[in-house]
């Protein structure tokens, strides 16, 4: 007598089409509602930016169309005169080179901090560590200007002097015994600033690590640091480049710290420790208060640039992360 039982078939499986078009559908009321709400704040953020680029555009194409200098290469701003002459060389400079000196500084820390945290720091002391991080990140920006002001500053002249005596013979580190209110100072507290950015986004990446891929390096005798160099590394390039895109993001936007530690000027100098240059965030915060409306208008579109560079910073993060989505845990 067989009785051997039969296991009943398994109910078919929708398919991923079939899937898809389930969850565009939205069959139940609930699901309508959150499908709306959700599509209705992905189109009204569309339109906000929309309207800010529309904003900015039509002001800007005001000031232009009076300004008597050429808007990309001349180095002045005067807009209250009978001919009015602007331009953004040494905004456009300035804002630059201290993101990149921010950045040169901040990454390399940044990776480091992360690094420790996630494999080497003994939980009870990465925790604490973490947590000052996280407060770091929010400090206000004229927090930061006002210790850059008082404390950085004057405390620069060292490094300077140092700088100048042995690497004079570069240009761009010779110093004229000024203040050091200079496009390095501005850099070294702008990576102060955004470390804390990508350090936390850096840490939560090579969290997620797969376990198995330490685990097999370290059963085929790879050390700790072959370990991080093979498998975690690898793995979170992605992640890092983001989080440092992030912390560019907010370098080249950032206003009252820079306004608060540098000594504007309209001048290119080839020197990073003398004093003067200027950025677009400085330039709006120091001169909006006093302009006129042409003068705001000049601004607004010193502030249009600014705002496409950020689109593409912004919009760069995002095709890297479009490309290796592996580091986002899904796969671990």
């Amino acid at each position: 007598m067989d009785i051997t039982t039969k296991t009943p078939p398994l109910p078919p499986q929708p398919t991923v089409a079939e899937q898809k078009r389930t969850v565009r559908g939205a069959t139940r009321p609930g699901d309508r509602v959150f499908l709306g709400l959700a599509r209705g704040s992905g189109i009204f953020l569309l339109v906000i930016m929309a309207a800010i680029a529309v904003f900015l555009t039509w002001r800007a194409a005001v000031a232009i169309s009076k300004n008597e200098g050429n808007f990309l290469t001349t180095f002045e701003w005067n807009t209250g005169g009978t001919e009015p002459v602007f331009g953004i060389a040494v905004l456009a400079y300035g804002t630059v080179v201290s993101s990149v000196i921010a950045m040169v500084i901040a990454v390399p820390i940044a990776v480091a901090i992360a690094l420790f945290l996630t494999h080497y720091a003994p939980r009870r002391l990465s925790g604490p560590i973490a947590y000052v991080i996280d407060l770091l990140a929010a400090v206000p920006s004229i927090v930061y200007g006002l210790w850059g002001a008082l404390i950085l500053v004057p405390h620069m002249n060292g490094l300077f002097g140092w700088l100048n005596d042995y690497f004079r013979w570069t240009g761009i580190f010779s110093w004229e015994e000024g203040p050091a209110r200079s496009m390095l100072t501005v850099g070294i507290l702008l990576a102060i600033m955004i470390l804390p950015i990508i350090t936390n986004v850096s840490r939560e990446v090579f969290r997620q690590v797969p376990r198995m891929n330490e685990e097999a390096a370290l059963a085929l005798g790879a050390t700790r640091w072959e370990v991080i160099r093979m498998s975690v590394l690898p793995f979170g390039r992605s992640g890092v480049i983001s989080a440092s895109m992030l912390g560019l993001g907010r370098a080249l936007g950032e206003t009252m710290a820079v306004a608060t530690v540098l000594s504007p000027d309209f001048l290119i100098h080839g020197s990073l420790l003398n004093a003067g240059g200027g950025t677009f965030a400085q330039n709006i915060a120091s001169k909006f208060g006093e302009a006129d409306e042409f003068g705001r208008d000049a601004l607004i579109a010193s502030g249009l640039v600014l705002f496409v560079i950020t689109l593409l910073v912004n919009g760069a993060a995002r095709m890297i992360i479009a490309r290796r989505k592996e580091y986002s845990g899904a796969n671990a």
